[in-house]
């Protein structure tokens, strides 16, 4: 049986992936702090607590994450938008949940990363965990900075750290998603992974699911054990019989990082995406 870790932290509690993941990473551990700039859900798992929190508050993160084995760290501004939105949750807010870590002496972080990291990489590429950084908005820039940071603290102070780059985790119901779903399954399973494999270092994965038109390869993190069981080709039929054909010379088609990769810089991506707010209610 799996040694129950002491504490585990998840940022981001209160979004939609995050509701997800409260519930089993309580049952990997004696104490989950869930923490969000949001307020407390209306229940709690067992062996949960909750601490309203800013990401960019230095000091909030280091009472949060003191004690501390693990971190998940899914807390962001999850969109695209100006620069300066981004700065304090996205940018500070990874410098402080980094900092705290190291201060408290936390084994590893896990952290939400994107494909927007690698977004302006053209569709038809089958790209790798190891390829430059192509980022394709302020947001997927911050998940570069962040990806960068923790190779940092990994080098530099011996903080383990994954990055999950999640290409789309919401309902398949369009034909990029028929490559970049990721099921709420198989995120569990990822995360899990991502905390219980003994030795990580700094690695990068992909968070995509076992998809025939997956556009990603995770050879090289095929030691984090992470092996998907779903496919999004079950909705192939009906996502195809009802989407118009894609147009050759749309970014937001031939990108990697989808509608993100076709929006000017600062302005929305997800308002070009139809996700559905299916969050888990505790």
């Amino acid at each position: 049986m799996t040694r129950k870790l002491k504490k585990i932290v998840l940022t981001g509690a209160a979004g939609r992936l995050g509701s997800y993941l409260r519930e089993p990473l309580a049952n990997m551990c004696e104490t989950l702090v869930s923490t969000d700039i949001a307020e407390q859900p209306a229940t709690l798992y067992p062996g949960e607590t909750y601490k309203q929190a800013d990401l960019a508050s230095f000091d909030a993160m280091m009472e949060v994450i003191e004690g501390a084995e693990m971190v998940v760290h899914m807390g962001a501004f999850v969109d695209e938008g100006p620069f300066e939105q981004l700065l304090g949750p996205n940018f500070v807010g990874s410098y402080n949940v980094w900092e705290a870590a190291y201060r408290h002496g936390v084994r590893r972080v896990v952290y939400a990363s994107s494909i927007h990291a690698v977004g302006m990489y053209p569709k038809n590429e089958f790209i790798g965990t190891d390829v430059p950084h192509r980022p394709d908005t302020f947001y997927g820039l911050a998940k570069c900075f962040t990806e960068d940071l923790g190779r940092m603290y990994w080098e530099k102070r011996g903080l383990e750290s994954v990055h999950m780059r999640i290409l789309s985790c919401a309902q398949v119901n369009n034909a990029r998603a028929l490559g970049s779903w990721l099921s709420y399954d198989d995120l569990i399973q990822l995360v899990t992974r991502c905390i219980d494999t003994p030795v990580t270092g700094f690695a990068i994965i992909y968070g995509v699911s076992d998809n025939d038109r997956a556009p990603v390869d995770n050879a090289n993190a095929h030691f984090i054990g992470y092996r998907p069981k779903d496919n999004a080709e079950v909705f192939a039929e009906e996502v195809l019989e009802n989407e118009p054909p894609m147009d050759p010379q749309d970014p937001s088609h031939m990108r990697h990082g989808g509608p993100f990769a076709g929006v000017d810089l600062g302005n929305s991506g997800l308002a070009n995406m139809n996700v559905i707010d299916d969050s888990k209610k505790s």
